[in-house]
């Protein structure tokens, strides 16, 4: 099936983001995708100075969009982190996915929040805003599992893990990595997902707006089971598309079967919630 990974140039303006995400989006159906992501923070700018003034309940003005888009283009439409969620008091970082009716199929959190400090390049903290999801997400389609994951959740190989042990074949990660991290760790990540669990992993980020506060590193990448990158952008505005082979994935599986020979009686990763 083919999937397609709008890489969208994102403004301060949410009502301009929105209308040419879902005009990239009814491309990308025109095109053939079956399954669409958009990047993290499609709607408006990255900060924490900015979660706050963006932030929306779901179901809402953003997720409504998503929703009559992906109903009317017939897809499975991943939204990015569509926005920031405000529930009870409190903001998260949310992606939100629907199915080729519209309807909502999977709310994923942010489980792992972006606090980091690297001296002298960058240092950000999205706990001084945002709240940590808890659970793990996952939706179905005809094609395959699909597991979800924001951006610094990619870092965590045992969140993967549980994804491969559940069934996923996919994992879409909506991320915005910078221009310390992103040279530096955006492909590794991915590679090293796709090599230790055996599937696809995807990640879809904003374009470079070498103006903005936050400057994403752009890039958005397809890794098959072999590790090998089969499709990436560049920093500018583009639609990646790529067909996902599964007979692929089941060779790879059969040659090396790294998943049937682990050594549950040594280790184990588990789901607690």
């Amino acid at each position: 099936f083919r999937l397609a990974l709008i890489q969208l140039h994102v403004s301060a303006v949410k009502s301009d983001n929105l209308q040419r995400a879902c005009g990239l989006v009814r491309e990308a159906a025109a095109k053939g995708a079956k399954l669409v992501a958009l990047p993290e923070c499609f709607n408006s700018p990255y900060g924490t100075q900015y979660f706050k003034e963006y932030a929306e309940k779901i179901p809402g003005e953003s997720t409504q969009k998503l929703s009559e888009v992906a109903k009317e283009c017939s897809i499975y439409l991943v939204g990015g982190r569509s926005i920031p969620e405000e529930d009870g008091g409190k903001l998260y970082n949310t992606c939100t996915v629907f199915g080729p009716d519209g309807a909502l199929l999977a709310k994923h959190r942010k489980v792992h929040l972006f606090d980091i400090n690297v001296p002298g390049k960058i240092q950000f903290k999205e706990s001084e805003t945002l709240s940590p999801g808890n659970s793990f997400s996952m939706f179905d389609t005809p094609y395959c599992k699909v597991g979800l994951g924001i951006c610094y959740d990619m870092r965590f190989a045992e969140m993967a893990q549980i994804y491969g042990q559940k069934g996923c074949q996919l994992l879409i990660y909506p991320g915005a990595f910078n221009m310390t991290t992103g040279p530096a760790h955006w492909e590794l990540l991915q590679r090293g997902r796709a090599v230790d669990n055996q599937l696809y992993v995807a990640t879809v980020s904003p374009a470079r707006d070498e103006k903005a506060s936050y400057v994403a590193w752009g890039h958005s990448t397809v890794v098959n089971p072999w590790g090998e990158v089969i499709a990436k952008a560049g920093a500018e505005e583009t639609v990646v598309y790529t067909d996902i082979d599964l007979k692929k994935l089941a060779e790879i599986r059969q040659q090396i079967p790294i998943l049937s020979q682990k050594r549950c009686d040594l280790y184990g990763v588990e789901m607690k919630k």
